[in-house]
């Protein structure tokens, strides 16, 4: 977990939100994708119903992973991503093709998507919001950064393997471009079945209307 200067250690994890910075993917990006994955699943039969696939719906290209965070910190958090945005050249195209798993083919607890094209744009926004939150007081995410949309989580899964040599096969043609334009501070609801996202802050790239 990401820690805070100063947070409120008296305050439960449970009662903190839990959050993240995303690029958003555009529902008929994400239709798209969800047809590929439901042939993938197809395929697999039974084993394809124990992968963890995620929701099409909020798919997203993660910026980073801040985890629960203290309830007076979202607000500064929304801050920075709104800074970040501002400053950034605007609106760049995102491509997605090929697919991988991490952190091993054979043995793999996560499945993803490529970036074809946008990486570097990615990259650079991710760098920006790291600077603009380690100057509001978060710790240095030491991490480096890894463009990917992910797909599945995979971990436990005795099909993992399988999982992730269909989605590679299903992925190698694969080229899915759209306009990214905003930024999104998200809440991430945890509970039976996937996660839900909240949108908390969305901020135009370029400060764009």
């Amino acid at each position: 977990m990401t820690q805070v200067r100063g947070s409120a250690t008296a305050l439960a994890l449970g009662d903190q939100p839990r959050l993240f910075v995303a690029v958003p993917i555009p529902a008929p990006i994400a239709a798209r994708v969800g047809s590929m994955v439901a042939s993938v699943r197809e395929a697999l039969g039974r084993d394809g119903e124990r992968v963890r696939w995620v929701q099409m719906e909020g798919l997203h290209v993660t910026l980073r992973f801040l985890g629960p965070t203290p309830p007076d910190r979202v607000d500064s958090v929304g801050a920075a991503v709104e800074r970040t945005a501002s400053v950034s050249p605007g609106r760049f195209e995102i491509r997605f093709g090929g697919a991988g798993a991490f952190p091993d083919p054979t043995r793999p607890r996560a499945l993803w998507l490529g970036i074809r094209h946008g990486a570097t744009e990615l990259g650079s926004l991710a760098s920006t919001l790291r600077q603009e939150l380690l100057a509001d007081g978060w710790a240095l995410d030491e991490r480096s950064f890894r463009p990917h949309l992910t797909i599945a989580r995979t971990d436990g899964v005795h099909a993992a393997a399988d999982a992730g040599h269909r989605l590679v096969a299903a992925a190698a043609e694969l080229d899915l471009g759209f306009e990214a334009d905003r930024i999104v501070l998200y809440r991430s609801h945890l509970g039976r079945g996937p996660a839900r996202y909240e949108v908390l802050r969305s901020a135009a790239l370029g400060g764009d209307a």
